[in-house]
């Protein structure tokens, strides 16, 4: 299997049954973010809805947007790690040994109307996803009392609906709501990471070795049937683009977003 290619002819969103599917190569954590939020910005302005897969060029730290700064001094081994600031709330996250993925729809997307719903149906699709794998993981029910102090990474904190391969969480996703439309973006955590060696991945829970364009052509599908959208593979647009470049330079690279939390 292999992951759909992209074509140059243009992106119609008119038609609202039909999403975007953007399976964009590895890059660093400033480029991931402005992207996501620029297509957060597309869809809020044209009405037009895209699933998108992407994977990181280097170990990076996202914060997430209520995290101060200076907790990242908790965690020694990713230190030294690249660092940007999400626009979506939780834990900390190392990026690195993963799959991303984001999905950008307008409130007027019957899918949309209900973010409680979209982030379940998501995660079931994965389920239904990894399962073609052999790897069984479940949805997660909180514990009914939360810890006086939050672990500082993500996959050390326990949400409804984070997916868990026995004890361990496996995939999280986080939404950003405004401007008439929805981000929601999640990782897949495929293996661990020398730079956070306390958190088993995939491989090490399953012994699987995951393809990555294989995960990526089955979640296209499962995701698409699971929320009634077409996929159709396309690029960036050069109005995004340049608005992903714009977000690089003035917000995702600078030190008065990432260290706004101090």
């Amino acid at each position: 299997m292999s992951a759909p290619r992209a074509t140059s002819a243009p992106f119609d969103a008119s038609r609202p049954s039909l999403c975007r599917l953007l399976v964009d190569p590895p890059a660093n954590g400033t480029w991931q973010m402005a992207v996501d939020e620029a297509l957060l910005e597309s869809s809020a302005e044209t009405g037009g809805s895209t699933l998108r897969f992407y994977a990181w060029s280097e170990p990076t730290v996202s914060l997430g947007y209520f995290q101060n700064y200076s907790e990242r001094a908790r965690h020694p081994p990713s230190r030294e790690c690249a660092l940007v600031r999400r626009q979506t709330g939780g834990g900390a996250i190392l990026h690195d040994l993963e799959l991303t993925y984001s999905l950008a729809l307008p409130i007027a997307a019957p899918s949309a109307k209900d973010a409680v719903w979209l982030y379940e149906q998501v995660h079931t699709a994965l389920i239904r996803v990894l399962a073609l794998f052999g790897v069984p993981v479940r949805l997660c029910d909180p514990p009914s009392a939360s810890l006086s102090e939050e672990p500082f990474l993500c996959f050390q904190r326990r949400a409804r609906n984070d997916l868990l391969l026995g004890d361990f969480k496996v995939c999280g996703s986080a939404q950003r709501r405004r401007r008439g439309a929805i981000l929601q973006h999640g990782s897949i955590l495929l293996a661990r990471s020398e730079k956070a060696p306390e958190l088993p991945g995939i491989r090490e829970l399953s012994g699987k070795n995951l393809p990555m364009a294989d995960v990526i052509e089955a979640a296209t599908r499962e995701i698409g049937a699971r929320l009634g959208l077409g996929l159709v593979a396309r690029e960036l647009t050069a109005g995004e683009t340049n608005a992903a470049q714009r977000l690089c330079g003035d917000k995702y690279s600078c030190n008065h977003w990432n260290q706004r939390r101090i």
